[in-house]
């Protein structure tokens, strides 16, 4: 899974005219984070910027649901682009403490919400104009 994961975002930046901001919820952060060490090590990383909302723990047993296992080992190294991880202090699939290291090892600037759950439609999140003004903060980045 995490292959096909893998080729499929590699292609889509591939094929951006310009340096994307890539926005990813819950395993694709996990994705964003292999998909930039892999690129990193060949020297390409043409990304702009990263909004990183409600990460998986894939590492955890008691988050993670076996068919995602592959995603595991989360990587812990810092992203070569600008990075904003948003969490909540109750999402049911990754702690508070998992996700401050998450944002420590990715050099992301954290962002807690209160009470937000896993911070999609199931939560309550429709338009979320907080999040478009943290995906307009990375686009805008000179």
């Amino acid at each position: 899974m995490l292959a096909e994961w893998l080729a499929t975002l590699a292609r889509h930046v591939a094929e951006c005219e310009s340096p994307p901001v890539l926005v990813a919820h819950s395993l694709g952060c996990s994705l964003v984070a292999h998909w930039a060490r892999s690129e990193a090590g060949r020297g390409r990383v043409p990304v702009k910027g990263a909004l990183l909302v409600a990460p998986a723990d894939v590492d955890s047993p008691a988050h993670t649901p076996d068919e995602v296992r592959s995603f595991s080992p989360i990587p812990m190294a810092r992203l070569p682009f600008p990075s904003v991880l948003v969490s909540s202090t109750d999402d049911p699939y990754s702690t508070v403490d998992r996700s401050r290291i998450f944002a420590r090892a990715w050099g992301s600037r954290l962002v807690m919400l209160s009470g937000a759950g896993h911070i999609n439609a199931d939560a309550g999140f429709g338009e979320w104009p907080e999040g478009r003004a943290l995906l307009t903060e990375l686009v805008e980045r000179p």
